[in-house]
């Protein structure tokens, strides 16, 4: 059984770290926005940090994530953006205390190494989330989304996809992330157990090559024969070739697992996108998948 941690609460302190690249902007409205929440909001000293293209180097920012994942008075860790740098730090961290004192962490983009090194390592669900970086550009769905994950209220989606689905249902534990972090992972210590699972993809600025051989990486390692479903959410920015590629990035997915039988969901509302839904890593969900309809429900 993966471990949850505790449902924040009013009055409750989370911190506001950036293990990978440096914000651009000031995070003011996303803070105020999160002690709307009746949360009491801790800056880490990787927010306004700077070095190079990251937030700070590679020591500040591991040493500021390991302060919040020692102190147990932090009950939850939002990365204030993505991009690159966290795979430069997750070995340098150290979670026995965090182990013994599970705390929600959020993210997506370059944090699903995070999140990914949670479920291989530590066995603790975390949360594929907007982080401050995003939530101007926000809905209002996305926030209330994270809101509810963190506080511990039962969520459902329901969507339309414009692509056609594999019909079926299923129940089982959820995981996933960012294709390119996912791939990065595989033959480490991070590398999540797929087997038996639902897996949720998103990727962002990838040619359609890229997306077919990452995807057939993870094939011919067995990551996808036995899946219980497939979640695939927005692949955007994909930059357009001198030569064409013959696929979109749907039609690059759907050939490479059409020959199993487990339900298939394409156009789900959760990565690079506005409407970035959270999705619980580690949590049981089910899945009832129609031609064109998506039912979600955590259970």
């Amino acid at each position: 059984m993966i471990k949850q941690p505790p449902y924040l609460k009013k009055g409750d302190k989370i911190a506001l770290v950036c293990p990978a690249k440096k914000l651009p902007k000031p995070i003011d409205h996303a803070i105020a926005l999160l002690e709307s929440w009746g949360l009491e909001v801790i800056l880490g000293d990787s927010v306004y940090a700077s070095h190079h293209q990251f937030a700070g180097t590679d020591k500040l920012r591991a040493k500021d994530v390991q302060r919040f994942l020692d102190d147990p008075s932090i009950k939850a860790i939002i990365a204030g953006r993505g991009g690159y740098g966290t795979i430069r730090i997750i070995d340098e961290l150290d979670f026995s205390i965090f182990n013994q004192h599970p705390k929600w962490v959020v993210g997506f983009s370059d944090i699903t190494v995070l999140l990914s090194h949670l479920i291989a390592q530590s066995n603790t669900q975390c949360i594929h989330a907007q982080m401050p970086y995003t939530f101007d550009e926000s809905t209002e769905a996305a926030l209330l989304a994270l809101q509810n994950s963190l506080f511990g209220v039962k969520q459902h989606y329901t969507y339309q996809s414009t692509f056609k689905n594999r019909a079926g249902v299923a129940d089982g534990v959820l995981i996933g992330g960012n294709l390119t972090l996912l791939a990065m992972m595989q033959g480490s210590v991070s590398e999540m157990d797929y087997d038996g699972k639902i897996l949720f993809l998103e990727d962002i600025g990838e040619h359609e090559y890229s997306i077919d051989r990452m995807l057939r990486m993870l094939k011919r390692a067995g990551k996808l024969q036995n899946l219980k479903g497939l979640i695939v959410g927005a692949f955007n920015e994909i930059a357009e070739e001198k030569i064409s590629f013959g696929q979109t990035a749907d039609e690059v997915i759907w050939d490479i697992v059409k020959e199993y039988d487990y339900p298939v969901c394409f156009n789900f509302p959760t990565g690079h996108i506005n409407n970035n839904l959270s999705m619980v890593l580690g949590a049981e969900l089910a899945l009832e998948v129609e031609t064109n309809n998506v039912q979600f429900t955590y259970l």
